[in-house]
């Protein structure tokens, strides 16, 4: 029986207009979109293909452990 998880993804706009999406529990699994619903759609089809690799390759799953907390620092440059 297949397990559902659920992931925290990370949405930030790159140079050219773009969204790209990360999964902060899974390092390595990017995909990118124009708007959040492509980007939500992607990134479970990335998470999915991400998963399955680790799987075949006798690696473990991990778990999102907490939720990922969205911070601000200010600096002077």
């Amino acid at each position: 029986m297949e397990s559902v998880r659920t992931y925290t993804i990370v949405v930030e706009p790159d140079e050219s207009g773009e969204l790209v999406v990360s999964v902060p529990a899974l390092p390595g699994c990017f995909t990118h979109g124009k708007t959040l619903d492509e980007c939500r759609a992607r990134a479970a089809e990335a998470i999915e293909v991400h998963i399955a690799g680790l799987l075949a390759d006798g690696e473990p799953v991990p778990e999102e452990v907490g939720k990922p907390q969205l911070l601000t620092a200010t600096v002077a440059a």
